[in-house]
């Protein structure tokens, strides 16, 4: 059954944190994700400070590069949040988006050191010597997780859009989260991805979910929903437009918006955006707006859908509570929801 969770930016202050976990908690979300986007906070403090007050969702980071945060400590801080988080929880892995801007250096092979950061969370999570001899990684023989392990297995998320990454998510994930979309077309090149990896490891084809996940604005204005969403998706679009197969833009456009992501001037990048490319790179405009976008994902098989920051037009709890005050219920109620 397909499912609705929500994601938020690790930008803010820690009350800020504790007050929206308590919102989203009266709402009947799957999932509640935060970013672990460069420069701001990593993903593990935040859901920390939510988990007391999300009784009803999963919890998880989507998603942590292994350049900004080495295996072990993935590990390590996974299994604090699952001895935490009350309704479970899971990780996300990716390989980062705006390293270079900030001085992170990806590793030479960077599936590879996913594929690696897998195995060795895993191994650490399952309480025994985690020797490992990998080509990126490596941990002595004598290695163990000597703090309380997960009581449960933590379902591992991959998030990319490439051919290979998806591959390697086929072999060895629960699921693929295609980041910055809400494109249906795009659904079935990523399914084709994925099957190459579940057939490599003869695991059945659909074994692994896919979830999309994009800017959201939601409001009863739906004229100045689009207009937030437009300004919001600029730092975006120049990193995930390119990476669509379903989709033809100019090069200069994509030069354009990246020029106004840089210089901050996210007006200006707006006004470059068509409706057709918004409506594919983002969730905007009204209640009826967001629940036709997701009945056209979840006919093109979507698994999940993840409604990204900043949900309102100034405030994000408005917007919160259209998306699980009113596009929940009606998603449920047309038979999309449990």
């Amino acid at each position: 059954m397909p499912t609705v969770s929500i994601a938020f930016q690790t930008n803010k202050r820690a009350q800020a944190y504790i007050d929206l976990a308590k919102h989203v908690d009266q709402y009947a979300f799957d999932a509640v994700s935060v970013y672990c986007d460069a420069p701001y906070h990593t993903s593990y403090g935040p859901l920390l400070l939510m988990a007391p007050h999300i009784t009803r969702a999963r919890l998880g980071c989507a998603a942590i590069s292994p350049a900004r945060m080495a295996p072990i400590d993935i590990a390590a801080d996974a299994a604090l949040l699952a001895d935490y988080a009350q309704a479970g929880t899971y990780v996300g892995i990716a390989r980062g988006a705006w390293l270079d801007d900030y001085g992170i250096s990806e590793p030479s092979k960077p599936i590879q050191a996913i594929r690696e950061t897998i195995a060795i969370v895993r191994a650490l999570w399952s309480g025994q010597p985690a020797g490992y001899a990998g080509q990126v990684y490596r941990l002595a023989a004598h290695v163990k997780a000597d703090y309380p392990l997960p009581k449960q297995p933590i379902p591992i998320m991959i998030g990319s859009w490439g051919a290979k990454l998806c591959a390697l998510a086929g072999e060895v994930a629960d699921e693929v989260k295609v980041g910055g979309s809400a494109n249906p077309d795009v659904v079935a090149h990523i399914r084709a991805h994925i099957a190459v990896g579940e057939q490599r490891a003869a695991r059945a084809v659909g074994t692994v979910g896919i979830a999309l996940g994009a800017v959201t604005v939601i409001d009863p204005d739906r004229a100045r929903a689009r207009q937030a969403a437009r300004e919001a998706a600029v730092l975006y679009l120049p990193v995930v437009v390119p990476l669509d197969p379903s989709v033809s833009v100019e090069p200069e456009l994509i030069a354009r918006l990246r020029v106004c992501a840089d210089r901050g001037d996210f007006r200006a990048g707006a006004a470059l955006i068509s409706d057709e490319l918004l409506d594919r790179f983002a969730f905007a405009g009204d209640c009826n707006d967001l629940i036709a976008q997701c009945e056209r994902l979840y006919a093109a098989g979507v698994d999940r859908i993840e409604f990204g920051t900043p949900h309102g037009l100034s405030d994000p709890a408005a917007g919160i509570t259209l998306l699980g005050g009113t596009v929940l219920p009606a998603l449920k109620q047309l038979g999309y929801l449990a």
